[in-house]
């Protein structure tokens, strides 16, 4: 297991090595070298990772023949009330964060309207948060 690790990540950095190396070398014909590189190392990289999820799909599997308490489901709905709301936030912030910049640089006199719609996106992950506590104190 280690032999792969190790070679994963020294294919990782030799990949991103090489490509600094093509990229700074300002030359044509090293563009095609540079893309058969990334392309290969990609590849490769792609072949590691199924092998390190065949290696690992038997002990997933013993781990789904044992029995699950219900604290085991309450940690997972913790987890995923939490983190879906986080990603909802980010999506929401990204959008109205974008929105809110642009309204602002043709307005500068509704900064503060704006940062009210930034901060509710932003409640999402509280909430999320919130959602998580609850079902963790009854656990």
């Amino acid at each position: 297991m280690y032999v792969l690790l190790v070679s994963a990540i020294s294919i990782v950095i030799l990949t991103i090595g090489a490509g600094f190396v093509l990229y700074n070398s300002k030359e044509e014909a090293n563009s095609k070298r540079l893309g058969n590189i990334l392309k290969g190392g990609t590849a490769v990289y792609g072949v590691l990772i199924l092998t390190f999820l065949f290696m690992l799909i038997p002990d997933y599997v013993s781990a789904l023949t044992e029995e699950v308490s219900g604290a085991g489901y309450a940690f997972l709905a913790a987890g995923l009330s939490t983190g879906l709301a986080t990603i909802g936030a980010g999506y929401a912030v990204g959008a109205v964060g974008s929105s809110a910049l642009g309204a602002v640089s043709e307005n500068p006199k509704i900064l503060g309207r704006t940062l009210i719609f930034v901060g509710l996106a932003e409640g999402i992950a509280i909430y999320g948060l919130i959602i998580s506590i609850i079902i963790l104190g009854r656990v």
